[in-house]
């Protein structure tokens, strides 16, 4: 793949089947070990499904953002507007690709939509506590980590089956 600009736009229902295919390959399974934002050691089973990310499509304060290049899609993310704060997440990058840069230029997109067309004047997420790499990298992009801890959801809502106990989810805040 060459390094020609990322397009961004917004996701189409019809582009749920190729999002959740590039969620999965980044963070479950023996694909998701080729990049460094893997979960395959935490769970097992599914990360997202079809039906949740049609949802996503579907609810009006919320955009899946998809980045192509050369046609290809590369990387996603999700934002959903709560009050004056835009909530991001599922965010994924071909694992192949990872390490390139495409995320940074994403989740810069991300933060100008949130600004710019849902209003919002802060970002948050939740990012599992013991990913201290994925801690230090939103970190280096702005992210404050609040210390407030949420546990992590078991059994309906727990997206795929966590391998290990005392998962928590940390809220992490940015001014945008």
């Amino acid at each position: 793949m060459s390094n020609t600009p990322l397009n961004f736009r917004a996701a189409t229902l019809a582009e749920a089947p190729a999002i959740v295919a590039l969620v999965e390959s980044a963070y479950r399974g023996d694909s998701g070990r080729r990049g460094w934002t893997t979960e395959s050691d935490l769970f097992d089973g599914p990360r997202t499904s079809k039906w949740e990310v049609a949802q996503l499509l579907e609810n009006p304060d919320s955009r899946v953002l998809l980045a192509h290049r050369d046609g290809a899609l590369v990387a996603c993310a999700h934002i959903r507007k709560k009050k004056n704060s835009c909530y991001f997440g599922m965010f994924a990058v071909n694992p192949e690709l990872q390490r390139a840069g495409i995320g940074k230029q994403l989740i810069h997109e991300a933060e100008r939509v949130a600004r710019e067309e849902f209003r919002c004047v802060q970002m948050e997420m939740t990012v599992i506590s013991v990913r201290a790499e994925l801690l230090a990298w939103y970190e280096r992009r702005g992210y404050r980590r609040t210390g407030k801890l949420r546990p992590f959801p078991a059994g309906n809502g727990c997206p795929g089956f966590a391998k290990k106990t005392e998962l928590y989810f940390e809220l992490l805040v940015k001014r945008i």
